[in-house]
This record gives structure tokens, sequence and C-alpha cells, in this order.
């Protein structure tokens, strides 16, 4: 390969891993060409790229995107995965395959700025995507208000009753205050008779005022 064709390979891996913070490294080893064609097919439509590089050349691309870590997992024969939702994504669909293609190889992965060896990958895969971190924590700030709300809401909860306690208590002393400071306040255990007594006398005291038409 001539010196002309190797930098502009360089240059088209750096531009590929422009702005990727995170990466896969696998071993295509004794794979042969249909079925990593058929593995290259299967990521794609995951938005997965897989690119067979050599390692000088990766080490390089690393190495100007910021990926250096990543340097550390290039031994041996290596091809690189990024894309998808995220890396744990990536992981996953490696993972799946592998159980399909037992000569995949995976031998590690970058993840802000961690490296997980072959033997974490699965620790990896075992992690929620960006997507499913942000419904759990969803989830757990909702929680708490659907309970509060499904207590207000049922018939005869506690939280509910004793609004409807307070509110009664304040209706209450609103009377006291607006009425006659001398006038006797009845217990609260008093005769309800007499209340309702008091109460029927003032509508008959109005019927009497009323002028009586001839």
């Amino acid at each position: 390969m001539s010196k002309p064709v190797k930098e502009m390979m360089r240059t088209q891996l750096v531009g590929q891993l422009d702005g990727v913070d995170a990466v896969a490294v696998v071993d295509l080893t004794g794979i042969d060409a249909n079925t990593t064609n058929q593995i290259r097919r299967r990521l794609t439509e995951k938005s997965i790229r897989l690119s067979v590089v050599k390692n000088s050349m990766a080490r390089y691309a690393f190495k100007q995107v910021g990926l250096d870590d990543a340097v550390a997992l290039l031994e041996g024969p290596c091809a690189l995965a990024w894309g998808g939702e995220s890396i744990i994504s990536v992981v996953r669909e490696l993972r799946d395959i592998r159980k399909e293609v037992e000569q995949l190889g995976l031998k590690g992965a970058l993840l802000d700025g961690d490296v997980y060896g072959a033997e974490r990958m699965e620790e990896l895969a075992n992690y929620p995507t960006r997507e499913e971190a942000i419904a759990q924590v969803l989830q757990a700030a909702l929680s708490p208000g659907a309970n509060l709300a499904s207590c207000l809401i049922a018939p005869g909860g506690a939280i509910a009753a004793l609004i409807e306690a307070i509110e009664e208590q304040g209706d209450g002393s609103e009377d006291v205050e607006d009425g006659d400071a001398g006038a006797p306040v009845p217990a609260p255990g008093g005769d309800s008779d007499d209340a309702g007594a008091a109460s029927a006398e003032a509508p008959e005291g109005d019927a009497e005022a009323a002028p009586q038409e001839e």
C-alpha cells in the first residue's frame, strides 16, 4: 500500500471517529467473508459501524480524536465498532451476535474514559442505556406523586379527611371572632335539638315581620 493511500485511509478514519466518545474493539479472526458481511449488515441496521483497520492506523486515529485510552485494547487483529444509540447498545448487539458466531472475539470497549476489558464486556452490556436510565429516573420521580394523588382521591383517604377537618376548624374559629365576644360559646358536645330549634325560630320571625297582603 502506497504512502498516499495510507494517508488517505488514516484521514478517512479520523473523520469517521470525529465526535465519537466511545468505541468497542472486536476480533474477527476465523470468520469468513460472507459471515463478516452478514455481521456488518446486521450492525448497520442498528446504525452501528464496523471497520476492520490496522492497529497502527487505529492507534493514530484514537490519538487524534481523544480516544487515547482505547489504544490499550489494540492487541492482535482488530475491528472497531461504534455508533448506535450508545456504546452499551453496541456491546449488547455484539454479545448477541457472538451467541451465533462463536469466533467473534470481544476485546473490550471504552466508555466515559474507562476501559472495559474482555472480562467486563458482559458487565457493560447489562448497564442501562441513556434512554433506559431516563425512564428509570422518571418512574422513580413520578411514583411518589402518583401515590399521593391516589391517597387524595381515594374514598375516605386519610389525607383528605385531615384537610376537611382543618377546614371545619377554620370555619368555626371565624364564627367566634365575628360574633359577640360576651356571648356564650356552646360546648362541642352540646344539645343538637336546642341548636335546631334556634335556627327554626329565625324564619318564623321573618315571616311575622313581613307585611300581609289584603
